[in-house]
């Protein structure tokens, strides 16, 4: 009898839960991320009446190059210009919520009687939108070609970005109690010079170099050569110390700019599918019963804090528009 690895026998369990969820959820006009979810939690280690994934570390390396694709595809369909184009009202918008959630977020953890540091970390957290669940129940609906939906995403997209800098800012007060300056100058001169390559390389190289190969472009080098220019980006992202997923929605969004943006979409849209499905069904697998339990008011104040909070500022943003 052969030997089958264990990294394909998960594979198989995940890809079976999430597609008997998958058919399911589509029955119940669901988005079909929640039905990846459920499946997740049934497929984990802490579900003990299914079958469960025997290697948890192999599907994380499987998730986070399904972020990659995501994110990869959120950027073939907004490129730099639309963001250019809805300008001011979305650098609004982003600040504004992300500073109004961060003061929401300490004000909660004071009320839960937290450290200060604990509270400052719980006001950071909320502030941050999951860009790829939006993206992704957005596309399952069917209204990621809605005008509000490129409102939305160019908020999510602008707070990704400030993000970077939060997170840098609250690891530096984390060590050293403090803001350390010289390091965040560093890092907000390697977030521009990310911008920078962005503009340069979108508007210039990549869709030269495009136009010119396009005779020698057929199908599969179309896929095989955006597929490399993508995990170029990413790995030059994470050598900087910026998230590799950014990285891909920085060459999503330069490839958006080429005509041959479509072609690239249609022939990524199976593979994101793909590594999209494994990735949400990763995020249940970190679903645990007994820690929610054990948390369970924090857990539902602060879902409801988000909740209203997020729903109140972004509606009144949109309202005064």
């Amino acid at each position: 009898m052969s030997h089958l690895a264990p990294l394909i026998a998960d594979l198989a369990l995940i890809l079976i839960c999430a597609g008997i969820m998958t058919l399911l959820f589509k029955k119940l006009k669901q988005p079909l991320v929640l039905g990846y979810i459920v499946a997740g939690f049934l497929a984990s280690p802490h579900m003990p009446y299914t079958p469960s994934v025997g290697d948890t570390a192999n599907i994380q390396t499987w998730a986070d190059i399904g972020v990659i694709f995501l994110l990869f595809a959120l950027g073939l369909e907004f490129s730099f210009k639309k963001i250019v184009k809805v300008g001011a009202t979305a650098i609004i918008a982003a600040l504004t919520i992300i500073f109004s959630m961060i003061i929401v977020g300490i004000c909660v953890g004071l009320c839960f009687g937290w450290k200060q540091m604990d509270c400052i970390f719980l006001g950071g957290m909320i502030a941050m939108s999951s860009t790829t669940i939006i993206y992704k129940a957005f596309d399952d609906l069917g209204l990621s070609k809605q005008k509000f939906a490129g409102l939305v995403l160019s908020v999510l997209i602008l707070e990704d970005i400030l993000a970077i800098v939060l997170m840098v800012m609250l690891s530096t007060m984390a060590v050293s109690n403090h803001f350390e300056g010289t390091e965040m100058l560093v890092s907000i001169g390697k977030l521009f010079f990310f911008l920078i390559l962005w503009f340069v390389v979108g508007l210039y190289l990549v869709p030269v170099f495009l136009k010119r190969m396009r005779k020698l472009m057929s199908e599969e080098t179309m896929l095989i050569v955006s597929l490399g220019l993508c995990f170029g980006m990413v790995v030059m992202a994470a050598h900087f110390g910026f998230s590799p997923a950014f990285g891909a929605f920085i060459m999503g969004s330069i490839l958006a700019e080429t005509i041959e943006a479509e072609s690239i979409e249609r022939l990524v849209k199976p593979v994101k599918d793909l590594f999209g499905a494994i990735f949400f069904v990763s995020v249940g697998m970190m679903v645990d019963p007994t820690m929610i339990a054990e948390y369970a008011i924090p857990i539902i104040v602060i879902t409801l804090v988000v909740i209203l909070g997020q729903s109140f500022f972004a509606t009144g943003l949109s309202t005064r528009r």
